[in-house]
C-alpha cells in the first residue's frame, strides 16, 4: 500500500552510524528504518560545499528519501533595516544550497513582531519574501519557501500569517507544525478534530484544494506554558491528540511529509508511520 504521507525526521536520526556521517549517513539510516524523507537540519548556519550538496542529493535519489531543507533559526523577515541583509543571506543560502542537495522545500522561522500587531508587520514580510523569491527563481532555484507556523503567540507564524505570505506570494506555502499549533495560545485549546479540520478547511480555501496534497507537516509533542512552546517532548510524555490531527487529515484528502522533531527523532517517527498506516488501513 502506498501511503499519503512520507514521513522522516528533521534532522539527522539518532541511530545513524559515524560513518559514513553527516546528511548521507542520515539518508541511509532513514532508508534502513523504512522511512522516506528528512528535513535537512541546517539550524544554526548553512555551511556545506556544492560537492557535499551533491553527494546528498545523489543518496535521496537513490533511496527515494524526498529531502527539504530547515535554514538557520537567525532569520526575521520583520529585522530592521540593518539586519535584514543578514537574515536575507541565511535564507538565500539555505535555498541555493539546498536545492543544490535535492531539496524541495525550504522552511524558516518567519521572525518577531516586536510587539507590533500583525496587520503592520505583513506587509513587509511580504514585500521581503517577494524580492527573496524573485532573486532565488531569477537564479533558476525552484524551491517552495514555507514560513512554519511557530509556537508563541509573540512571532509571526500563525495559521493566519502564513496563509497570507502564501497567498501574496508564489512558491511559498506554509510548514504546518501541529505542535507549535497546540503550544501557540497557551491554555492548552487546539487539540481537537474539529479545530484541526478547520485549519485544514482555511489551508485549502486560502491555497486550492491542490494544496491540501503538498503538505509539509512537522509533528512532537510539546510542553507549553502561558507564553506558548518551552520544548518538544516524546508522544507519550505529551498531551498532543495526534490522533485527532490524523483523522482530520485523511478526511481532508490531505498528502505529503510528515517530519518528527521529538527528542527520540526515529522512534517517534516510526510511531507516527505506524499510527498513521493503522488509521488508513
Amino acid at each position: 500500500m502506498t501511503l499519503a504521507f512520507r514521513f522522516g525526521t528533521v534532522g539527522t536520526p539518532k541511530s545513524a552510524p559515524k560513518k559514513p556521517g553527516g546528511s548521507v549517513g542520515a539518508i541511509l539510516r532513514l532508508h534502513e528504518l523504512g522511512l522516506d524523507a528528512l528535513e535537512l537540519g541546517w539550524v544554526r548556519a548553512v555551511r556545506v560545499s556544492e560537492k557535499t550538496c551533491a553527494a546528498i542529493k545523489a543518496a535521496g535519489e537513490e533511496h527515494d528519501v524526498a529531502l527539504s531543507v530547515h535554514a538557520p533559526y537567525f532569520i526575521n523577515l520583520n529585522a530592521d533595516d540593518e539586519e535584514w541583509p543578514k537574515s536575507r543571506r541565511r535564507l538565500m543560502d539555505a535555498a541555493y544550497y539546498g536545492y543544490l542537495a535535492g531539496a524541495t522545500d525550504i522552511v524558516f522561522h518567519p521572525g518577531s513582531y516586536f510587539g507590533r500587531p500583525p496587520d503592520e508587520v505583513l506587509p513587509k514580510a511580504i514585500a521581503r519574501l517577494e524580492g527573496v523569491v524573485e532573486e532565488l527563481q531569477s537564479q533558476g532555484v525552484h524551491v517552495t519557501l514555507r514560513p512554519e507556523t511557530m509556537g508563541k503567540a509573540a512571532v509571526i507564524g500563525s495559521v493566519e500569517d502564513t496563509l497570507a505570505m502564501s497567498q501574496a506570494v508564489p512558491h511559498v506555502a506554509p510548514c504546518l507544525d501541529f505542535a507549535h499549533l497546540h503550544a501557540r495560545p497557551g491554555d492548552g485549546s487546539m487539540n481537537t478534530y474539529d479545530e484541526w479540520a478547520r485549519v485544514l478547511e482555511a489551508y485549502g480555501k486560502a491555497l486550492g484544494d491542490e494544496a491540501l496534497k503538498h503538505l509539509h507537516i512537522h509533528l512532537s509533542g510539546i510542553e507549553y506554558g502561558p507564553k506558548g512552546e518551552r520544548n518538544h517532548l516524546k508522544f507519550e510524555e505529551a498531551d498532543l491528540d495526534v490522533q485527532a490531527i490524523f483523522r482530520a487529515l485523511k478526511d481532508f484528502g490531505a498528502e505529503g511529509r510528515i517530519l518528527c522533531e521529538s527528542p527520540v527523532l526515529e522512534e517517534d517517527a516510526l510511531l507516527l508511520k505506524r499510527w498513521w498506516t493503522e488509521m488508513t488501513a
